[in-house]
């Protein structure tokens, strides 16, 4: 039985539980008598001679939406100690990020699970991890360059500009046909071409919603959530307003699944989410993929559980 499990997350009063994917996680884990502790990234350290070890803080769930948690005590704790240790902090992928991942990679060598791997994290960032599976997405280019974003434009007339470490559909433009404003948007997301980007033809399905559909141990969950634009938006993220809609996986959605997850889930990435605008792949989301409670509060399908018996499975004690 997996006994412990160490959240490594953004800071715990931040969380809103009733849509929080990390809560829920934590939530099925409790119920079935797994003991939980918390820290940040902030509180990994390592020095030589001694495992990687965190300060971190033992809790107890209140099942209240707010004062959710109970702090039991603080301690240091070496990583390996835990059952498991699940890396839920959230975007972006900055350096920070990356110093963690390296700190948790090194406790991982020391024995301790931990998920996603770390090595995992580093290798899929979330846009360009795309690359690998180009035949599954719309035309996309990467690029710092304005001469060659002005010439994408012209052979699509209609595309999308987004920032690689963005979240939350922050700093993503359209431009259209008639061009207005590419140069300002290429000057500003490119900083003057300085900072790579992510350009798209532009998708007209986003209509019908940008959908997440969550890979757990390379297992398709059932349903995708469908996130739908405000009128006259492009972005369908639900930090950006968008609405969320369960509905079942479409054929399309089903192949780009098995295609993509047991090759994803042999590399330690337990946890997935594609998202698929129409018949196309846009983006690969590892690190802190969301969703859980809207699809299962929706559907009734326990995507929670699911994830608390994949983790099990993993750490070998299912």
């Amino acid at each position: 039985m997996l006994r412990d499990v160490l959240v490594v997350a953004d800071p715990l009063h931040t969380f809103v539980t009733y849509k929080d994917s990390t809560y829920a996680m934590m939530r099925e884990l409790a119920r079935r008598g797994v003991r939980l502790a918390a820290c940040e990234p902030q509180h990994l350290h390592w020095r030589s001679g001694e495992p990687v070890t965190a300060w971190v803080r033992d809790i107890e769930l209140t099942g209240h939406a707010e004062d959710w948690f109970r702090v039991r005590g603080q301690r240091p704790v070496a990583l390996g100690e835990f059952g498991a240790v699940l890396m839920r902090k959230d975007p972006p992928f900055d350096a920070e990020y990356f110093y963690a991942t390296h700190l948790l990679q090194q406790a991982e060598r020391e024995g301790a699970r931990i998920f996603n791997r770390p090595a995992a994290l580093r290798d899929h960032p979330e846009k360009l991890a795309l690359m690998e599976f180009a035949e599954w997405a719309p035309p996309t280019l990467v690029t710092r360059s304005a001469e060659a974003i002005r010439a994408f434009h012209a052979e699509h007339r209609d595309i999308i500009l987004k920032p690689l470490d963005g979240m939350g559909g922050r700093g993503i433009f359209r431009v259209g046909p008639d061009g207005l404003n590419l140069g300002a948007v290429i000057e500003t997301l490119t900083a003057h071409g300085h900072t790579t980007i992510m350009v798209q033809r532009y998708l007209p399905a986003i209509a019908q919603g940008d959908k997440r559909i969550l890979l757990i141990g390379g297992e398709p969950v059932p349903y995708a959530l469908a996130r739908i634009p405000q009128p006259g938006e492009v972005r369908g993220n639900l930090a950006a307003g968008g609405r969320g809609v369960a509905q079942p996986l479409s054929a399309r959605d089903e192949a780009i699944a098995r295609a993509l997850g047991p090759a994803l889930a042999a590399r330690g990435l337990l946890l997935v989410g594609l998202d698929v605008i129409g018949e196309h792949l846009t983006e690969i989301n590892v690190t802190s993929p969301t969703c859980f409670q809207e699809i299962t509060q929706q559907t009734g399908w326990n995507v929670a559980a699911r994830f608390a018996d994949a983790l099990q499975q993993a750490v070998g004690t299912g």
